[in-house]
């Protein structure tokens, strides 16, 4: 390329990233350099650069000028709607013409494929799970892999399960890379990789090798580019507040949110815990909203938009509002719990302080926080039998099968169930079609040493997590340590940097308002409508929807496991047998105070328990003393349950729904002699987790005369 071409181009790319940022905007030297890989020279290149960077300048001037240049259509793959909405009103300021094809817009498929084909189309924006879609992946992915002018994979990091954020259909992006023309640029992009994933996301890409690097380094190796940049954000003021109750921390955010600069987002660990935070923010005053994987899609996009225009102080969300999400002048980002790493942290915090001089970043940790890491690290790859099992049943079914008929032949759970198969995908182990899922009968080994290896990186950033929270070093310089940033160095502006640390005071009368709302109990516990799919295979004749003369009404909980207020309590009370504490009967009472129900219960009936019978019977009993109810008695349990350890003197759970169901029935029955004409009957167990227990108890006594069955446990997992 000569001089002046390579001048014009530069010009071109300048006019179209102000026509996309403003007229005051400039390349970055680094922007430059991807750009002119992916345009001039038809590289690939991964992006590793601080939130706020402007990735999407890149991928998008690059869009304009190969456009210009009589390319076809750039293919950008983005994980997050949110993110996919950001992206088409950015492309359409600097005159592209962006689509997207994902769950939420099934109605306007063809139309899509229609003008990516007719070539009005400069951006397809696509989810990873659209890539693996069999209609989508056989009649519309051929055709963009010929035709592409770009592939673009944001927030990479999902390709790599060493990332915080590993989504197993971020792996097929490997096959497309592999079917794409000679020539044709790959750009990949994110702000939150270290080493070990910059080089796992390079590998997959096909990136890998030496390259040139933003940090001075500078070789030459398969062509690939590599940019990497400080992760510094010189407008974030870092702090941790401890404080040791889950009531102190509502009320400290409800005397100070205001005092926090704009507007801004509070993240939980939990749903339970946004959807408490929330009421009682708004409870106090507060204009905020609750944003969670949850919350209705049309509720999320209006919180987005409420938030965007300030109509609201703050989002309280989990970690469902994450990458992809911009607001220039978000002016805080506070936690009411840490996450399980320190990159998983700054992605978030990453969110705040991109258009402004000052963004306040707080951590306000919890006790219960390791509790939440423990359950997240159980949801991990499963072990090497239960990937055996699911494999031999899909080779001996000699047809596609859905994963709900997988699921009562595979002791998972149907979310561990569906991510080993996407893995078993990407492998080429399992190919998903029309109808579900088969084997493809192609070899494959377990990489034990992996998921080992997983598993103890995993604890390794669970202790960082800790160590940050412990720190009084810079806290800037800690995080960008571990994401291996060669220029960490303390940023001046922390409050250990700096010894101005959040202001801790809280005042008595929100504190009392907080802790009375953490002690509230009571939580619905809604019936089971239908029965699993596939029950038969299990030797268990349900199916379909659950006749109503045979169903539960609805139910209540004291409190949920993950509630900030009563998780702490009600997580102990069942690791023991004990009888039932005198605080949980008050709450009990409460609750039944409450209970709005049709018809006051007749008797009571609870549920005999292996793990924990002193707890379950004592509940039952004093519930019937106080509220002079006559206890009836507990249903029997005939038979040792399916998994049944006899070593093990614990009560089991079965992994999964189905298995749950086919563990309970034919266990359970109705005692003859118990008197179940006279009303309904209140029925007591210590925990509500599948709700399989509780609707088959329930059918027993209904098809046995109770004329209503109304559940009562002491906490719910759900």
């Amino acid at each position: 390329m000569t001089v002046a071409t390579e001048s014009d181009l530069r010009a071109d790319a300048e006019a179209t990233l102000q026509r996309l940022a403003g007229p005051d905007a400039a390349l970055r030297e680094d922007q430059w350099s991807a750009i002119h890989a992916l345009v001039a020279e038809g590289r690939r290149a991964l992006v590793v650069q601080r939130t706020g960077w402007g990735k999407s300048a890149v991928y998008f001037v690059a869009t304009a000028l190969l456009r210009a240049r009589g390319k076809g259509p750039t293919v950008i793959v983005s994980p997050l709607l949110a993110l996919m909405r950001n992206q088409i009103e950015a492309a359409g300021r600097a005159g592209i013409h962006a689509v997207t094809v994902n769950s939420a817009n099934t109605d306007d498929w063809s139309l899509v494929y229609g003008q990516v084909q007719s070539g009005e189309v400069d951006v397809l924006l696509v989810s990873p799970e659209r890539l693996n879609n069999p209609e989508f992946r056989d009649q519309v992915l051929p055709e963009l892999s010929r035709t592409a002018g770009m592939l673009v994979v944001d927030e990479a990091h999902c390709i790599s399960d060493w990332g915080h954020d590993f989504r197993p259909d971020y792996r097929r992006l490997r096959t497309l890379i592999s079917e794409l023309p000679d020539g044709v640029p790959v750009l990949a992009t994110t702000a939150t990789a270290n080493d070990r994933v910059t080089t796992d996301v390079a590998d997959q890409l096909g990136v890998s090798g030496q390259g040139e690097r933003s940090d001075g380094s500078s070789t030459q190796g398969d062509g690939a580019l590599v940019l990497r940049g400080e992760l510094d954000r010189e407008s974030l003021r870092l702090g941790v507040l401890p404080l040791p109750k889950g009531a102190d921390r509502f009320a400290w955010l409800a005397q100070h949110l205001d005092d926090l600069p704009g507007s801004g987002i509070v993240y939980t660990l939990t749903v339970s815990a946004a959807d408490e935070l929330a009421a009682f923010l708004r409870e106090r005053g507060h204009p905020v909203a609750a944003y969670t994987g949850k919350t209705d899609p049309a509720e999320r996009e209006r919180a987005e938009d409420d938030l965007l225009a300030n109509r609201v102080k703050a989002l309280v969300a989990t970690s469902a509002l994450g990458m992809g999400f911009d607001k220039p002048d978000l002016g805080f980002v506070v936690h009411l719990g840490a996450p399980q790493s320190p990159v998983a942290y700054y992605q978030q915090i990453g969110r705040a302080g991109r258009g402004v001089e000052r963004a306040e970043v707080l951590l306000l940790p919890g006790p219960e926080d390791r509790d939440i890491w423990a359950y997240f690290a159980s949801l991990a790859f499963p072990a090497e039998p239960q990937v055996r099992v699911a494999l031999s049943v899909l080779g001996d079914a000699g047809r596609p099968m859905s994963t709900a008929a997988l699921e009562p032949r595979v002791e998972l759970s149907r979310g561990r169930l569906e991510m080993m198969l996407k893995v078993l995908d990407t492998d080429g182990a399992v190919r998903r079609v029309k109808g579900g899922w088969e084997a493809t009968g192609q070899p494959w080994e377990y990489d034990g040493a992996r998921y080992t290896g997983l598993a103890k990186a995993r604890r390794a950033e669970q202790q960082a997590m800790l160590d940050y929270i412990a720190t009084d070093g810079c806290r800037m310089e800690f995080l960008r340590r571990q994401l291996d940033d060669p220029g960490a160095t303390p940023c001046g502006r922390c409050d250990n940097c700096t010894g101005r640390h959040a202001d801790p005071t809280i005042g008595e009368d929100v504190r009392v308002q907080a802790q009375a709302t953490l002690d509230r109990p009571g939580v619905p516990l809604a019936p089971r409508k239908q029965w699993p799919s596939g029950m038969d295979a299990l030797d268990v004749p349900l199916k379909g929807k659950i006749k109503p003369e045979e169903a539960a009404e609805d139910g209540r909980a004291i409190g949920r496991l993950t509630d900030v207020g009563w998780g702490p309590r009600l997580r102990p009370l069942l690791q023991g047998d004990d009888l039932v504490p005198d605080a949980l009967v008050d709450a009990a009472v409460e609750v039944l105070k409450g209970w709005d129900w049709a018809q006051r219960p007749a008797g009571i009936v609870w549920l005999p328990s292996r793990g924990r019978p002193a707890l379950v019977e004592s509940f039952a009993q004093r519930i019937a003393s106080i509220g002079r109810l006559p206890l009836l008695g507990a249903l029997a349990d005939s038979a040792p349950p399916r998994y049944f350890d006899p070593e093990d003197d614990s009560e089991p759970e079965p992994p999964n729904s189905a298995q749950r169901l086919a563990e309970v029935y034919g266990r359970l029955s109705v005692p003859a002699g118990l008197d179940l004409g006279a009303g309904p009957v209140l029925l007591i167990d210590d925990v509500a987790d599948s709700g399989w227990t509780l609707t088959v108890a329930a059918m027993l006594l209904r098809r046995a005369g109770a004329p209503a069955v109304l559940p009562f446990v002491l906490a719910t997992t759900g």
